[in-house]
């Protein structure tokens, strides 16, 4: 793996090696190609019918995270539906190195949630301030004194009433139900926490089946689709029970009254597999669109562990395949060819090139697997942009991209949003209808734009 991923997530200082660069090339093009991954569910499935052990799903809840209160949404329904074995576990959020911004992170699964639970037929309220203390730890003794059964019975009924701020409805429920002591509490989440970190993962509202992990509501589809897969959905023609909300402009068309603005960096495998899709998103609605680059999280100092690494190249190779989008034949970009590709970028946006600059790099970095830490590979990049290599030369390695990204990135911040791709919608007089982060939050933005156009 690169040093970033090797080090455990230590801040950039330095370019990876040769070896290292080829090392996390060869490893992420060939660990998630869609024949390995079939290759070890047939594995994973030959060993648990050797071990006699029933089809269990393990969730991972946590109590004041507003995804963990989608995914408890539809937990019923998924016990119901498929002939598994559905196991609770109550957790902390993510902590240390797999986290970079946790107060962002809180406020932004609030926000979102609001957004994403009608797009999944659920209700989540407008919930803009941190949840009482006191409420989230009786919420917590309430969950953590229930049987395995029970928690999936109440656990949506707990966390609406906890989100709603009904303080009575809470202690109703604590009467029903019962509530165990803080101490005890304590050691079921810290015991739910350990049992996620043995089975190497570090979020919140997250799903494990058989060697994958599966995040939050937004990912649900990928699992019932696996277990359809294995025979085990008792109603193999209903549709799914957290179908992947689509794409849909219903016919709007806005002659740039908006804005989209795109955040992406050279270095995300999810900017990767949506950025040209969002740049036809915008095309197709006919908003005016303003791509604005960031540095990759390492390259700014923001820790990347191993666990949240291969999650990561995982889910997008996973999306990837879902969306059709040519990926994984992968060349780590990391540093130098990140910065060069920077340096190009004022004078490939004078040439009325920049959205195919970047689309360039990501398509010959992520999907072609050519080493853009060469000359001969960074050509490959502006010649496929439709920009000369002669001229390209020039600007390389010039300054003043850094002022460029480094406004871009405080944009971002001030938006509530800190990694990438992410997604503001701006109306004609550059007020901020929508900014969300994520490759799977394009629907949301293709849905805002078909209601702001009159």
């Amino acid at each position: 793996m690169t040093q970033e991923f090797k080090d455990q997530g230590g801040a950039a200082t330095s370019d990876p090696s040769r070896f290292q660069r080829w090392l996390t090339s060869r490893i992420m093009s060939t660990l998630f190609t869609k024949e390995r991954v079939a290759r070890r569910r047939l594995k994973a499935e030959k060993r648990r019918q050797k071990e006699r052990r029933p089809h269990c799903v393990e969730y991972f809840h946590q109590v004041d995270d507003g995804y963990s209160q989608l995914a408890a949404s539809v937990l019923k329904q998924i016990a119901a539906r498929y002939d598994v074995e559905l196991v609770c576990h109550l957790v902390r959020g993510p902590a240390g190195k797999n986290v970079a911004e946790p107060e962002l992170l809180t406020r932004l699964s609030r926000y979102e949630a609001s957004l994403i639970a009608p797009g999944y037929g659920l209700r989540f309220p407008d919930h803009p301030d941190d949840l009482a203390t006191e409420q989230i730890l009786l919420a917590t003794r309430v969950l953590a004194a229930q049987s395995n059964q029970r928690f999936i019975d109440i656990v949506e009924s707990v966390g609406s009433a906890l989100w709603a701020d009904d303080a009575a409805a809470l202690q109703q429920l604590a009467q029903e139900h019962g509530q165990c002591g803080q101490a005890e509490a304590d050691a079921m989440v810290d015991k739910g926490t350990a049992r996620r970190k043995e089975l190497k993962h570090y979020s919140g509202a997250m799903f494990f089946y058989e060697g994958e992990w599966y995040w939050g509501i937004d990912r649900l589809h990928h699992l019932e689709a696996r277990l359809r897969e294995l025979g085990l959905d008792k109603e193999p023609a209903a549709p799914l029970v957290a179908p992947q909300p689509q794409i849909n402009l219903n016919g709007a068309h806005d002659n740039s009254h908006l804005t989209l603005e795109i955040f992406p960096s050279l270095r995300s495998p999810y900017t990767a597999i949506v950025f040209d899709r969002a740049v036809a998103l915008a095309h197709e609605a006919g908003v005016a669109l303003n791509v604005r680059p960031v540095l990759p999280m390492v390259m700014r100092g923001v820790p990347a562990t191993r666990e949240k690494g291969m999650y990561i190249f995982m889910d997008a190779a996973r999306e990837a395949r879902t969306y059709g989008v040519d990926y994984g034949k992968f060349y780590d970009p990391i540093g130098e060819p990140a910065r060069r590709c920077y340096s190009l970028y004022p004078w490939a946006k004078e040439q009325g090139k920049d959205i195919e600059l970047i689309s360039s790099f990501l398509r010959h970095a992520f999907a072609l697997g050519v080493n853009t830490n060469k000359d001969a590979g960074l050509r490959r990049v502006v010649e496929g942009a439709g920009l000369s290599w002669q001229e390209a030369q020039q600007h390389l390695d010039s300054d003043g991209w850094q002022q460029i990204l480094e406004a871009n990135r405080q944009q971002m911040y001030a938006s509530g949003l800190w990694g990438v791709p992410s997604f503001r919608l701006l109306n004609a007089e550059g007020v901020e209808l929508l900014a969300v982060w994520g490759q799977d939050r394009l629907w949301l933005v293709a849905r805002e734009i078909a209601k702001s156009v009159v």
